[in-house]
């Protein structure tokens, strides 16, 4: 039996684009953005209707970076819970001026719909582009975005108080990039079956650490690991199910962790774990550009570790990244891939990640 579920009615302060909408006026601009709008405002104007129906779920995609992607039901009520948890970790009250720069199609757009509508945001939205700020003028107290844009938004950051950074790892580059600017920079740690983040870490704090910083889990979260080592998430205001990932972690106390890597990713070469999230972290302070390291079937080793570059085939290059490997203090021996492939693009899933398994199979096979 299908129950309904009633829609709060949209928080007073909230706003779209200037504009104040009830439930009843939601719907009509909905309408108006399939009709008459943007590609992007089109992905909207079919969220908020889905939204607006007096069904209990939301369908949504995952973005298919550590498998294939699939469609997931989500409940209105653990999206509305995480919507206030957020307003609560972020400090991000009503009539607080947010930019929406990201696909209403995934969940993190959605998500950053819904916390508008519950939270009271003055909402603007401009089209998902890799560098949304390019055409903003006026500052805003909170905004979302991949790494991606990050990276590409670093010049106009001022103009966003507080940021959070979604959807993918933030480089050792990037993250020193971010040292010493006004703006609140953090990463969220989370996935679709958890309805957007459940942890953030501060990515630049006043002073600097020498040790990687953990992740803070939001309120109402538990967090625990299996024998794998892997995390395991409790949260019953964002989740029906005892949430089993195969995110490798260190758990410092019952509320921060640190995020080694996936499992599924995990490299045994010669009996010695190998974390590619921690190499790729190492060497991405030295190489310039898109990398990600892996496993390949060895006689002696069962795997041995390889580096994919994207960029153009040349020798020299190839010869460069050598030496310059070697080089690499903080590598151990293990660390150091037996062979580096140089990869014209890098395969993508469909929101923009990378995809390893597609990205090695079009360069070897």
């Amino acid at each position: 039996m299908i129950k309904k579920f009633t829609v709060p009615e949209t928080h007073l302060s909230f706003k779209i684009n200037k504009s104040h909408y009830s439930n009843d006026d939601l719907a009509k601009a909905a309408y108006n953005f399939i009709k008459e709008g943007e590609p992007h405002e089109g992905e909207i104007g079919d969220f908020i209707l889905d939204w607006l129906k007096p069904s209990e779920f939301i369908s949504v995609s995952t973005s298919g970076s550590t498998g294939v992607p699939k469609k997931i039901q989500v409940r209105k009520e653990h999206m509305i819970n995480s919507a206030l948890a957020t307003g609560k970790f972020f400090e991000i009250p009503a009539r607080s001026t947010v930019l929406m720069c990201l696909p209403a199609n995934y969940i993190a757009g959605k998500m950053m719909l819904v916390r508008a509508m519950v939270l009271g945001w003055e909402l603007d939205i401009v089209p998902p582009t890799s560098n949304p700020l390019d055409q903003i003028f006026k500052i805003y107290d909170f905004c979302a975005m991949t790494p991606f844009q990050l990276d590409n938004s670093i010049g106009r950051l001022h103009l966003i108080k507080k940021l959070i950074v979604g959807g993918g790892a933030v480089s050792p580059n990037l993250q020193e990039m971010v040292q010493g600017l006004n703006t609140k920079v953090y990463e969220t740690f989370g996935m679709t079956e958890t309805v957007s983040h459940i942890a953030a870490k501060r990515l630049n704090p006043k002073k600097n650490r020498k040790k990687p910083a953990p992740f803070k889990v939001l309120q109402k979260v538990a967090i625990s690991k299996d024998n794998r080592d892997c995390l395991v998430i409790k949260a019953p205001t964002l989740s029906d199910e005892v949430l089993k990932t195969n995110d490798v972690v260190e758990i410092l106390t019952y509320k921060k962790f640190l995020w080694k890597g996936r499992y599924d990713n995990v490299i045994n070469s010669g009996g010695i774990k190998l974390y590619p999230e921690e190499i790729e972290s190492k060497l991405s302070k030295y190489i310039v550009g898109r990398i990600f390291v892996t496993g390949m079937p060895d006689d002696a080793l069962g795997q041995r570790l390889v580096l994919f570059v994207e960029a153009d085939f040349s020798e020299d290059l190839l010869l460069e990244l050598k030496e310059k490997i070697l080089a690499i203090k903080e590598l151990d021996k293990y660390e150091v891939p037996k062979k580096i492939y140089l990869v014209e693009k890098f395969e993508e899933t469909p929101n923009g990640k990378i995809h390893r398994d597609h990205t090695v199979k079009s360069k070897l096979f």
